[in-house]
């Protein structure tokens, strides 16, 4: 194992940040055209620039080839200028040029194949310079711990700390809103660093404190780290809730920070932060007698001090010590604040300074004003290093804070020991070098086994130098280590190294964290890749006297050659060989061999003579330098690889063991045929192609490297077998089985070789079963051939050691066969299930039996309780067998459709009663069937004889019955067959009430479906018990119904009319139509409820006052006994439909006509879109019990009615009488014709507004003249006779027709363009009053004016019958007769 590098994160948008930057100093006169486009577009420049580019080649191919020769020139260097920072956890990286900046965050990404990788998108762009003239001179961003007690490691968030050449110092959240600004020194900001919390790794080490330092040429700042988190918290939390509330935000308060002046030095240009350090004794008094002579006096404690080195000329390198308390943090800024605060009024001095009633003018004239600098503390130099020709560039402290690297301008990197101050190492030739570090710790492998294992881990550490002159990477062990790496690299290359981790983190907080954080990356700016340094610890260590340099150099070696994939097997095997051999550490040679059997393509040959090999050698030692766990896995992984070899032998022979016909096995067929057809359906059903991967086939073999990752040998030498995952472990069973069950195979010797392998018959009879069910379609091919291979597979396992326990209790079930039952029990399978059940059933009689006459006495008892729960199981599973084969027919072409629903006897059972007609009324609605179909379909099954006759004529022979017949026939039978199995669980009513429910429950989820709630109550009109109906039909109203109803009627009430589609859709959550027939369900479903709750009063007696006063119905009518069939009695689960419904209390019946009222109301509202206030067609009392539980009683409307109610309800009954006739005009223009039975043009429509004037109080006769009024104004003067007969006040319709008449007249001879010359000199001859009379009549009243004069004589025939001889209007019916006979005279 050696140095990697390793590529983790990818940026992806390169030229947008390029362009972001130097957009300005771009002269493309295309940039400069888009320059408006891309700030107002979304950044699409990757994918744009090939989709684009074709389309400008073809326009200029020469502008085109400039710019791609100024992006190879510009794709390097321009990064040069740049300032970078890459948080330590490379979630954040910021790129900063001049006065512009760009962050850019992690993303996570999936590429083609399926993997996700990491890249940085920008997620923020802008200007960071507020100060005229100024730019950004350095960046580094911080993360901040999170406070949550769950955090494990990760930051909460990151802080940008940017500054810049004006002086001031800014602090930025990752979308790049400020948080904090301040002006530190009127200079330019160096360089910004930043030293966070490290654990200890030895005790006396001193903790350092968390410590922000801002280097300016003449001075350095100091921000305590403690104060620095709570600072940015505080004000990140303030800018949240400023940006929530939609306020200003506060301006906060500056920090405290420590200044020095660092003197005795020419020039200064980077420095160091080392921390806090004491000195020893001896070190106190040499420095003493340094500075202060030979009397020079001591000080009993030495104190301690900050450490800080800088890098620059005159000298070189400047050591500097700060002791602690020597400088108070400056807190001039809050005082200079509270002073101005103070010299206003105090309460708004104190409301301004808490942010309430914020002058901005005063805040913007203090903005304005530069903040006071405070004067820094002197700080003299200790020592330095001097070379007067020699100017520092960089220093790069190490994590052990013991050492640092610099660079300088004679291309020399220096190696400084900073508790000696001297220099101790120096490399030549890395001109414009950067630096980093990497501290990597020791894995615990290697010290496994050795008796100090308490020691603390050690670390190593190495030196990274990136040369850019010579595009190289190099590493170096510390001190004086060799380089143990090198990478060629490019030459604009930046190496990002942080120095620091999370903020906040203290000893407490971070116990148990993993902070995933990378030390050293660098940044390609031509690839955009971001790469990481992988260093070895075994590196750090002596080559020559590493052994385990040695085994990781060989254990390397072993891992390349096992990838490798055109070596030849002989040549695997003999490298394989003399590398375990040569591997020294038991740990690591241990480790080379797990990954050698866990190889893909070793092939199994090799795999067992190395590991024999490895095995005898191990056996040669003596036994005390033998590792005990290497030598375990030798012996169990060849015990493995023999029986795989042994098992691929038994089932590659060519001789297979001819299967002798069993006795036990005689009568097979005779039971098998009672449920032969039902087979041969599920067979036909479950046959259809589906898509599946290669590699999950059950046919693909079996690797030796599978077999042994699930196989394992325990302590004692058995073998036990790892349920990793269901598809492991079914190819595990078809390896070593299938060959068994097809008959390939030999069935004894397959079991005994398992058998003294030593694994346990209960792993290898789970096994067979799955196998068996897995391929269920293969069993039932070869139904004949696999049904006795498996009879005789299982004889072959019981009769092994442990199956069958000789003190098993005859009292009880034996666990062997339960584990077949419980098997079968669970799987979806039903066709494999039972096939292996009636299989199991008859080995398990033959072995009980022959257990039995082993014995002196019989045991009667517990071959029976076996026996019985064999019959239940085989019963079970042949009407679940029945139940799956009609759940598999596929829905016709249109369907709603879905997956189709498996069962199992578990299934079924935890269902609870209802489940078995849960699962058919799932299949009725995928089958979208009609309930008149179901209904027909069910109601049928009384006719037949037997469950086996029904079943034999479902399953039927497809070449003799089943060619000719439709599908809906084969469905119907089918359905027959399953309700003949459950007779007492799919009874019609419970099988209609789950259906009905299914589909309400439909509709519920997609409303916009009104047939679903229309088929819904349709099944419930088919259910014949009032209890289960009324019980259904208020769980649905309560649950589903009334709150939509009530939207629907507040919706309406809102805006006095029929609702326009959008604002249906917006409030009730459907459209206008589907609201429609939703209300028309509505009135169906309360019609239901009131029918059913006449049924029971009128069963309870004769009293006509009862459904006035009575609140629910008592239970005089018995109520239906629900039972379940006697297999199925173990049903333990959620309560049915049915039982549900037969707890439901009754309703009150004048709350339910209330509602069925207003519901009637709304559905002619939306039939016929009138306008309407529904709600205020009540009083007080009928809004007050609108929606309300249905079970109880409500204070309702009684006595007369507000007249002027009466007259608003009349006004809207007349005009949904009008619409009516309005319809009904397009579709029956002859009386012959059908109306259709729904829709706005239906017959019922005028006998339900006369029912509705009933109950709201509204004459009916009133009603009826208008609607005879309305036919006859509509021209449909055949349907007003038929009307007309049910009139009572026959002189106040005659009135109204007279008038009618009189128009009709008034539009043939006054209004008509083809007036006749005979019409004319009829005029001319009437009387004048009948003349009058006609001149003052209007007919645009008419509808229909130009109705045949037939027509208009039969109407004046009708009056004249109607009306009596010595009405008032009599003699002016006379003459209209004899104008009218003249007119049909002439015509």
């Amino acid at each position: 194992m050696s140095c990697s590098l390793l590529e983790f994160c990818r940026l992806q948008e390169l030229k947008t940040v390029r362009d972001l930057l130097f957009k300005s100093q771009e002269s493309d006169p295309e940039d400069e055209r888009s320059h408006t486009e891309n700030e107002l577009s979304w950044d699409t420049s990757d994918w744009e620039s090939t989709w684009d580019g074709d389309a400008k080649e073809e326009e200029s191919t020469t502008a085109t080839k400039q710019v791609e020769d100024r992006d190879t020139e510009q794709s390097g260097p321009w990064m040069q200028e740049c300032v970078l920072s890459l948080s330590p956890c490379s979630d954040l990286l910021v790129v900063a040029h001049k006065h512009k900046a760009v962050f850019l965050s992690a993303k996570w990404l999936t590429d083609g194949s399926g993997k996700e990788e990491m890249t940085l998108a920008t997620t923020w762009s802008g200007t960071l310079s507020t100060e005229e003239g100024e730019s950004v001179s350095s960046v580094i961003c911080v993360p901040l711990a999170s406070q949550k007690r769950s955090s494990t490691g990760r930051p909460d968030w990151t802080c940008v700390v940017v500054g810049f050449t004006s002086g001031y110092v800014r602090f930025y959240t990752e979308n790049g809103v400020l948080l904090l600004a301040q002006l530190l020194q009127e200079d330019k900001v160096l360089r910004l660093k930043c030293r966070t919390y490290e654990i200890p790794r030895h005790p006396g080490v001193t903790e350092q404190p968390e410590e922000l330092s801002i280097l300016y040429p003449a001075a350095l700042v100091t921000i305590d780290g403690f104060s620095l988190f709570q600072s940015l918290r505080a004000c990140r939390n303030q800018v949240a809730r400023a940006a929530a509330a939609g306020s200003d935000v506060i301006q906060p308060p500056p920090l405290a920070y420590k200044k020095w002046a660092l003197q005795e030095m020419d020039s200064i240009v980077d420095h160091s932060s080392v921390g806090i350090m004491t000195l020893c004794v001896f070190d106190q008094m040499k420095n003493a007698s340094i500075l202060g002579g030979f009397h020079a006096s001591v000080k009993g404690n030495p104190p301690a001090m900050s450490q800080y080195v800088t890098v620059g000329a005159g000298p070189y390198t400047g050591f500097y010590y700060a002791v602690e308390g020597s400088s108070q943090p400056l807190l001039s800024h809050v005082a200079m604040a509270v002073a101005s605060k103070l010299t206003s009024a105090l309460f708004n001095a104190a409301s301004g300074w808490l942010g309430w009633n914020k002058n901005k003018n005063e805040d913007e004239a203090v903005q304005k004003q530069k903040p006071k600098v405070e004067p820094a503390t002197p700080l003299g130099i200790r020592f330095g290093l001097p070379d007067s020709r020699r100017h520092g560039e960089s220093i790069c402290l190490s994590p052990c804070n013991t050492l640092a690297g610099v660079t300088d301008d004679f291309g020399r990197v220096t190696l400084l020991d900073l508790v000696r101050g001297i220099a101790i190492r120096m490399w030549k030739g890395y001109r414009d070098a950067q630096l980093g570090w990497l501290q990597v710790p020791e894995e615990r492998v290697d010290r496994e086994f050795s008796p100090s294992v308490a020691r603390p881990k050690r670390h190593a550490l190495f030196l990274v130098i990136y040369a850019p002159r010579r595009g190289i990477l190099e590493v170096w062990a510390m001190q004086q280590g060799p380089r143990v790496g090198a990478f060629t690299v490019g030459k604009h290359c930046r190496l990002l190294y942080a120095g620091y981790r999370l903020m906040g983190v203290n000893s407490v907080t971070s116990q148990g964290w993993q902070l995933h954080t990378q030390q050293v990356c660098l940044l390609d700016p031509t690839t955009g890749a971001l790469r990481t340094v992988n260093v070895p610890f075994h590196l750090a260590l002596s080559d020559k006297k590493s052994e385990r340099a040695k085994d990781m150099h060989l254990m390397k070696k072993i891992t390349t050659l096992l990838r490798s994939r055109d070596i030849k097997p002989d040549v695997l095997e003999n490298e394989a060989r003399s590398v375990l051999l040569d591997i020294k550490h038991p740990a690591i040679k241990k480790q080379a061999l797990e990954s050698l059997l866990s190889a893909k393509d070793a092939p199994v040959s090799c795999l067992t003579n190395v590991t024999r090999a490895l095995s005898e050698t191990l056996k040669q030692q003596p036994p005390e330098e033998v590792d005990g766990a290497l030598h375990q896995l030798c012996s169990s992984q060849l015990k493995l690889l023999q029986l795989y070899v042994d098992i691929q032998e038994l089932h590659s022979a060519e001789e297979s063991q001819a299967s002798s016909v069993n006795d036990s096995l005689e009568g097979f067929e005779e039971e098998l045929s009672r449920v032969a057809s039902t087979l041969q359906s599920y067979a036909q059903l479950t046959s259809k192609p589906s898509v599946s991967f290669a590699q999950d086939s059950p046919d693909s073999p079996l690797s030796a490297q599978a077999f042994l990752s699930q196989i394992e040998c325990t302590v004692d030498g058995e073998l036990k077998i790892n349920e990793k995952s269901n598809a492991e472990w079914k190819k595990l069973g078809n390896f070593l089985f299938w060959g068994c069950l097809c008959g390939k195979s030999p069935i004894h010797k397959v079991c005994g070789t398992l058998q003294q392998a030593g694994i346990s018959p209960q792993q290898l009879l789970s096994l067979l079963l799955s196998v068996w069910l897995q391929r269920e379609k293969e069993v039932l091919q070869n139904s004949a051939v696999t049904v006795r291979q498996l009879h005789t597979l299982l004889l072959s396992l019981s009769d092994m050691k442990g199956a069958i326990e000789d003190s098993w209790d005859p009292q009880s079930v034996s666990p062997w066969w339960q584990q077949v039952r419980s098997t079968c029990i669970q799987t979806n399978n039903a066709a494999a299930a039972l096939l292996a059940a009636l299989v199991t059933h008859r080995a398990a009689k033959a072995s009980i039996a022959a257990r039995a006459d082993s014995k002196l006495q019989s045991e009667w008892e517990a071959v029976s309780l076996e026996l019985e729960q064999w019959v239940v199981c085989v019963r079970q599973l042949e009407d679940v067998l029945v139940l799956q084969t009609l759940l598999l027919v596929p829905p016709p072409q249109g369907a709603a459709g879905g997956a189709a629903a498996h069962c199992s006897i578990k299934v079924l059972l935890e269902g609870g009663t209802g489940g078995i007609a849960d699962s058919v009324s799932k299949w009725v609605f995928r089958q979208n069937m009609a309930p008149e179909k179901l209904r027909e379909i069910v109601l049928k099954r009384n006719a037949d004889d037997s469950g086996e006759e029904a079943e034999q004529k479902a399953g039927g022979d497809p070449e003799e019955k089943g060619r000719s017949q439709a599908d809906t026939d084969s469905t119907a039978e089918l359905l027959t067959a399953v309700c003949l199995r459950f007779p007492q669980s799919l009874s019609p009513d419970l099988l209609f009430a789950h259906s009905s429910w299914e589909y309400v429950v439909q509709w519920n989820k997609d409303p916009e479906e009104g047939r679903y709630l229309s088929w819904a109550v349709e099944h419930l009109k088919l259910i014949s018990s009032p209890h289960i109906q009324l019980g259904i039909s208020t769980m649905m109203w309560s649950t589903f119904i009334v709150k939509r109803f009530s939207t629907a009627a507040f919706l309406m009430e809102k805006v006095g009319k029929a609702p326009k589609d959008r604002l249906c859709r917006r409030d009730v959550g459907m459209g206008d139509k589907a609201m429609t027939s939703f209300l028309g369900s509505c009135v169906q479903l309360l019609q239901i409820l009131m029918e059913v709750t006449e049924v029971l009063f009128r069963d309870q007696g004769h009293l006509s006052f009862i459904r006035f006063y009575a609140d629910s119905a008592v239970e005089e009518v018995s109520a239906p006994e629900l039972s379940v069939e006697e297999v199925w009695c173990g049903a333990d689960g959620p309560a049915s439909i049915a039982e549900l419904a037969l707890d439901q209390r009754g309703v009150h019946f004048p709350l339910v006509q209330h509602h069925f009222l207003l519901a009637s109301l709304l559905h002619v509202a939306m039939t016929f879109s009138l306008r309407v206030k529904p709600l205020s067609l009540f009083d007080s009392k009928g809004k007050n019990a609108f929606f309300r539980d249905l079970t109880t009683i409500q204070l309702m409307p009684s006595g007369d009615m507000d007249p002027g109610l009466i007259s608003l309800r009349q006004e809207f009954l007349m005009r949904a009488l009008v619409g009516w006739v309005q319809a009904i005009d397009d579709v029956a223009s002859t009386p012959s014709t059908p109306l259709p039975a729904t829709g706005p043009t239906a017959d019922w429509w005028p006998s339900l507004c006369l029912e509705l004037g009933v109950l709201l109080q509204v004459n009916p006769d009133i009603l009826q003249r208008h609607l005879v009024c309305e036919l006859y104004n509509q021209g449909l003067d055949v349907r007003a006779e038929e009307m007309m007969l049910e009139v009572e006040d026959k002189d106040v319709l005659g009135s109204q027709l007279l008038v009618l008449t009189g128009q009709r007249l008034c539009y043939s001879l006054l209004h008509s363009q083809s007036q006749t010359q005979a019409a004319m000199e009829l005029l001319a001859r009437l009387p004048p009053t009948l003349c009058t009379w006609l001149k003052a009549m209007d007919p645009s009243e008419l509808r229909c004016p130009m109705v045949p004069l037939a027509q208009t004589s039969r109407l004046v025939g009708r009056l004249i019958e109607m009306l009596p001889e010595n009405h008032a209007q009599y003699s002016l019916a006379l003459h209209l007769l004899e104008a009218v006979d003249v007119l049909t005279t002439e015509d």
